[in-house]
């Protein structure tokens, strides 16, 4: 398989893990997946990104004390999450989220229900690791693009070892809960989470993919 074979095929079966056996995973291996990531690309070659790992206790500790924190305060974000999904970005959120809940069995207007899954989100969705990304606010939206690469890288990382991951930006919503529990730096901005682990293959939550547009909606040739 050349290497954009396997790129291709890395890319194609990644998918977002919302369900984690209970198995941590070594230190050395997380290691070994962020030292890949620092590879990336960035502007100036600038590497705004800064990673808080997490092992198997901190991971639980977190995730008890966000999801208590959650159910008794409001969303504050470092960094505006989107103001609206209008269109094509609309239409491609409700395809997602319909398709997670069909697969944990949650009928449309069922608001518990929905609520419910939500919260698994400030559960890390009981994955045994958990990595924070901040960026510093001085580099603004650049430091922002710069991170997302290297979070892609970190995802692809993971899935080339045969582990799972998602990117959480629920947790960015909780920015001063997240800022005071890590110890971030005032001139770093809360950018995101990743929860990562051994994906639990019969979770409900793990047995649908999303669609990906087509070319032609993605792309204008000139």
């Amino acid at each position: 398989m050349s290497q954009a074979e396997m790129l291709g095929a890395l890319l194609r079966s990644r998918a977002s893990c919302r369900g984690y056996l209970p198995e941590p995973v070594g230190r050395d291996v997380i290691s070994e997946v962020l030292s890949d990531a620092q590879q990336v690309p960035s502007w100036c070659n600038s590497q705004p990104w800064h990673v808080v790992a997490c092992e198997a206790e901190e991971t639980a500790r977190l995730a008890e004390a966000l999801y208590e924190h959650v159910g008794q305060a409001g969303h504050v974000s470092d960094i505006a999450f989107p103001t609206a999904y209008e269109g094509a970005y609309q239409t491609r959120r409700r395809e997602c989220g319909w398709q997670l809940y069909e697969a944990v069995g949650v009928e449309k207007g069922d608001r518990v229900g929905s609520a419910r899954q939500m919260r698994e989100n400030f559960r890390l969705f009981g994955a045994p690791n958990f990595l924070l990304i901040t960026t510093p606010k001085a580099l603004g939206s650049y430091g922002v693009l710069d991170c997302g690469a290297f979070v892609t890288a970190v995802l692809l990382g993971l899935e080339a070892r045969g582990l799972g991951g998602i990117a959480m930006a629920s947790v960015a919503g909780f920015s001063p809960f997240m800022r005071d529990w890590f110890d971030v730096p005032e001139e770093r901005d809360v950018l995101c989470g990743i929860a990562l682990g051994h994906p639990d293959p019969e979770h409900p939550a793990n047995q649908f993919r999303t669609i990906r547009a087509p070319e032609s909606e993605v792309v204008e040739w000139r």
